[in-house]
């Protein structure tokens, strides 16, 4: 666990030690959704795309494209490993052994390839796109993401000597551990680390998920980074993503296969997987919509994962729909996963995972004391609530460098399904201002399924 992270950084070979140690250094959900598509879409081409949505930042100019294009060559060589293969195989997860298909996992060992890539630069940013077989190409997302972030970590400590690096690092670890010291003690709480796609550094997050399981014990349920669980006994956590139903969406012929197209998704990703798999991620075209337009049976799935909706307002709303339908709340997961720290963990944890007494409200709930007062906290769950901890766990540097520059700042970096066998591929969100895709489609997109519900806020990292 004490690992001299700031001598680590400073003496980093940069040619030699790879950001990608793995093919497993990828979220749990992206093996998942590969193995939906290796055996439902195994023909279809998609094509993927880098953003960075922090326009100001100027990646080009901070990140050597030479290296950028050394560690993606060496992603492209990766192969798994046996031991790999066989922790997949043999181990439980979300309480189910054999949850990989032994065919797939043949197919993972002798004939997955990563696809090649574009790579370019425009007005001062990155452009970054893999085009190929749907299985080839959606396992860059991560492995992407990753790589950039990291490079951009390094450049920033280049020019830094060993000792503001220490001071950098001795600053973060503080952070966090005042983080974890107000997380400490609360009750029925449930949290997982998110942050690999927009992480630090790989050590930084291993660090991070380390410390989180050995402080925080019992309510740290794992990580979604699927070779931190595989390489410390960890529970690899994650369902699915957007990239399903803009796929699906992408392939419709008609306005009415389109509006369809959400359900379809689900009934293709039921005939794959069961029980705890079965979360939904409604707001790829508007929570509101999916909710209200959904055939009954979608009401029995395990429970939802909210996005770029205000959780509150998304619990709450989802809440009401299950009890519309007749089913018990308290019987579904509620998983929030977009933008969260600290003060919005605990206060969403006070709001669904307790019954507010006594005109409490969720913003006074700062740490575990605060939930031991009867008076202001009863532990009577609305639902089974946990967070999905991403950015500001994993790379939460502002304000920590000593050289008083904000070159550690996390942006907000995305990859991005773009066209599927030749069409645009479109996600609507629940944030207006988080659309993706060409105009045009956009616009009948939102003509399809209406933008009730919708809000335009600024993107967060």
């Amino acid at each position: 666990m004490i690992i001299n992270i700031a001598r680590r950084a400073h003496d980093h070979n940069w040619e030699l030690d790879p950001i990608t140690r793995s093919l497993l250094d990828t979220d749990f959900y992206k093996l998942l959704m590969l193995q939906f598509i290796w055996k439902h879409f195994p023909r279809t081409r998609a094509t993927f795309a880098v953003q960075n949505r922090t326009t100001q930042v100027r990646l080009a100019e901070v990140i050597d494209l030479k290296e950028l294009r050394d560690q993606l060559d060496h992603a492209r060589r990766l192969r798994f490993h046996k031991s790999e293969m066989i922790w997949l195989a043999g181990n439980t997860f979300f309480g189910k052994r054999g949850m990989f298909e032994s065919a797939f996992l043949e197919w993972l060992q002798n004939d997955f390839r990563l696809s090649d890539f574009e790579l370019s630069i425009t007005d001062g940013q990155i452009e970054l796109r893999f085009e190929g077989l749907w299985t080839e190409t959606t396992m860059w997302e991560i492995y992407a993401l990753a790589i950039i972030d990291e490079l951009k970590t390094r450049a920033a400590l280049k020019p830094m000597t060993e000792f503001e690096i220490d001071v950098l690092y001795a600053r973060a670890k503080s952070r966090l551990w005042d983080k974890m010291e107000r997380l400490l003690g609360v009750p029925g709480l449930s949290l997982s680390d998110f942050g690999t796609r927009r992480r630090h550094s790989f050590l930084w997050q291993e660090y991070v998920v380390l410390a989180m399981r050995d402080v925080l014990g019992g309510s740290f349920s794992g990580s979604s980074n699927t070779y931190l669980a595989y390489k410390h006994d960890l529970e690899a956590m994650g369902t699915n993503a957007h990239e399903l139903p803009m796929a699906v969406a992408s392939l419709a012929d008609t306005d009415e296969e389109l509006k369809r197209a959400q359900y379809r998704l689900l009934e293709l990703w039921q005939q794959t997987y069961q029980g705890e798999l079965l979360i939904l991620l409604p707001d790829t075209f508007g929570t509101t919509q999916f909710l209200r337009d959904a055939p009954d049976w979608v009401a029995d799935w395990t429970g939802q994962r909210i996005d770029s909706k205000d959780p509150f307002i998304a619990g709450d709303e989802y809440i009401a729909w299950l009890k519309q339908r007749g089913r018990n709340p308290q019987r579904k997961r509620l998983i929030a996963s977009d933008a969260l720290d600290v003060d919005k963990i605990l206060a969403l944890h006070a709001y669904f995972g307790g019954a507010l007494q006594n005109g409490a409200r969720p913003e006074e709930f700062k740490s575990a004391r605060d939930f031991a007062d009867p008076q202001r906290w009863l532990p009577e769950p609305r639902i089974r609530f946990s967070s999905g901890w991403g950015t500001f766990l994993t790379n939460d540097f502002r304000n920590c460098n000593p050289q008083g520059n904000g070159n550690f700042n996390p942006v907000s970096l995305v990859c991005k399904l773009v066209a599927v066998d030749g069409r645009p591929a479109v996600k609507l969100s629940d944030n207006y201002s988080k659309a993706m895709g060409p105009d045009a489609e956009v616009a009948r997109y939102r003509r399809v399924f209406g933008t009730e519900g919708q809000i335009n806020v600024p993107v967060e990292a």
